[in-house]
């Protein structure tokens, strides 16, 4: 083999930066040049893959959501989707993202099944598996036909596919997180915490999440500040996102930082945060967090309908489905809400030390350091012979 061609599709800042990770443990360890091209983000792009789209500029979440977006959604698709056909990959790498993903692994099984006298069969890789134990277990069936090997970063979920789908190839190799802050693991719970307390605000990477979270977030800032002293500050993933949190915030409320979420986690004494991957990089931090989500009418009735889990937040899942970070959800996301656990957490310290326990034992099942040199253990090890 003189090359090895992978196609990587990785949605949003959150994959992308996944992506970026995996292709470089590939590279490392690969005995032969790695030609990396697909769709991403910066990061993927920095570590030297060709991209046709910057997947990441048009991340949506809920079925509202996609459903006006689903004519650039589905250019998107068949754009990539020719993309693979013609240049003919030997795997294919899909990066979390399930709604645009599993479709897109389907579409190319389908060809290739329709077309045996190609000889192309590329190995189609899944890294992070789909929730499907939290709200679509159904998908399962198609799961299982269009995916070769789904890298999972949860330790409970080899067992759940095992059960349900055993010949479905699951690795657990562990949580990136643990490689990606390690430089700051000695520096994690050196703040003292007092007035005037920091306080961090993370509402999400997308325009929608902002829109809908930033004015709760505002409004929390102003009970939390009457009742004691604190500086807040918001962290936004995208500097094209300041526009919106300045619309929301006076100056003087709030600063604004554009990426350095590492830094400021360091810096915070609690974080007010968007339901998503940032809830477990401030479990990581040791963070104490009061999570919140809002989203469309339509999505979230027919998740009341579907969803399984007692919790959203995957620190919580991760222990037991305890509620370790308070959830507000739609309705119950209001600022008199958000600001009571925030300040149950700043004023009442054996509450703090309790979560931050809870955290600890948490993160002790993630698997150690080398999620993505695992990963790329078991990517290479499909070609070894």
């Amino acid at each position: 083999m003189s090359c090895l061609s992978i196609m990587f599709i990785a949605g949003e800042a959150s994959g992308d930066a996944l992506a970026a990770e995996l292709l470089r443990e590939l590279r490392k360890k690969s005995l032969v040049p790695i030609d990396a091209f697909g769709a991403g983000g910066g990061r993927l792009e920095a570590e030297g893959a060709v991209l046709s789209i910057d997947l990441t500029q048009h991340a949506v979440v809920g079925l509202w959501e996609v459903l006006k977006h689903y004519k650039t959604l589905k250019g998107l698709f068949m754009k990539l989707l020719t993309e693979a056909i013609e240049k003919r990959p030997q795997v294919v790498i899909l990066v979390d993202y399930p709604g645009f993903n599993l479709r897109f692994a389907k579409a190319l099984k389908k060809h290739v099944r329709e077309h045996p006298e190609s000889g192309w069969n590329p190995k189609v890789i899944q890294f992070i598996s789909p929730q499907i134990w939290a709200w679509h277990e159904s998908r399962i069936r198609q799961i299982a036909r269009d995916i070769d090997m789904i890298l999972s970063i949860f330790p409970f979920e080899k067992g759940w596919y095992q059960h349900r789908a055993p010949d479905l190839k699951v690795e657990y190799v562990g949580h990136p997180l643990l490689d990606r802050y390690k430089e700051y693991a000695s520096r994690v719970g050196e703040r003292v915490t007092r007035e005037p307390y920091h306080v961090l605000l993370l509402p999400g990477s997308r325009e929608k999440e902002l829109a809908r979270h930033l004015p709760v977030m505002a409004k929390a800032v102003s009970l939390i500040a009457r009742n004691v002293k604190a500086k807040f500050l918001v962290v936004i993933p995208d500097e094209k996102l300041r526009p919106i949190v300045e619309k929301s915030f006076s100056k003087n409320d709030v600063e604004i930082c554009v990426r350095k979420l590492a830094e400021s986690l360091l810096w915070a004494d609690v974080a007010i945060a968007s339901s998503g991957t940032v809830t477990m990089e401030c479990s990581y931090f040791q963070v104490p967090t009061v999570i919140l989500y809002k989203t469309s009418f339509l999505t979230a009735f027919l998740g009341r309908l579907f969803i399984k889990v007692k919790c959203i937040g995957m620190p919580n899942i991760l222990s037991g489905n305890r509620h370790v970070y308070p959830e507000f959800i739609q309705r119950n996301a209001t600022p008199a809400n958000l600001s009571k656990a925030v300040l149950r957490f700043l004023t009442q310290e054996h509450v703090r030390t309790q979560t931050q326990v809870d955290l600890q034992t948490m993160l002790a099942t993630l698997g150690g350091e080398g999620a993505c040199h695992r990963a790329a253990e078991k990517v290479l090890a499909l070609f070894e012979k």
